[in-house]
């Protein structure tokens, strides 16, 4: 697979399609199954208020990991991404009901970085309860 946009065609300011992507318990659980991150604060709910959180949260790597999904289904190939960073900033909070919690992502391509290589610099934006998740989210992207 090769990316399945152009940097030619990429301008800075090329907001990609965002990104609603839901959150339950059992979210965590098939989560902390692939994973192997067991910690209780992901699925105990007396375990995550007793250390002091509101409830249970989402691993912060399954946060990231939905987020740049916005970025690699824009881009069309995984591979891609040729560097991708963030700064936790908020828990996602996933109450034990029918919802859950949703991680809410935008992206704009902030930079054309180098024409040879044909890389952007796309900037996410994550969101959880109308807080801010995800800070400095930042992903490097090799375009066709």
């Amino acid at each position: 697979m090769t990316a399945r946009i152009a940097y030619a065609d990429i301008e800075t300011g090329t907001e990609l399609p965002a990104a609603v992507f839901p959150v339950t318990r059992e979210t965590l659980v098939r989560y902390a199954g692939a994973s192997g991150d067991f910690n209780p604060i992901h699925w105990n709910e007396k375990f995550a208020k007793a250390v002091g959180l509101p409830d249970v949260i989402a691993h912060g790597m399954f946060t990231m990991a939905e987020a740049v999904r916005v970025v690699t289904d824009w881009a069309g190939d995984p591979a891609a991404v040729v560097e991708y960073g963030v700064r936790f900033t908020k828990p996602v909070v996933v109450p034990n009901d029918d919802e859950g919690a949703r991680i809410e992502v935008s992206a704009t391509v902030a930079a054309k970085l180098d024409d040879e290589a044909r890389t952007v610099r796309v900037d996410l934006v994550a969101r959880s309860a109308g807080q801010k998740v995800l800070g400095m989210a930042r992903a490097v992207v090799r375009l066709a």
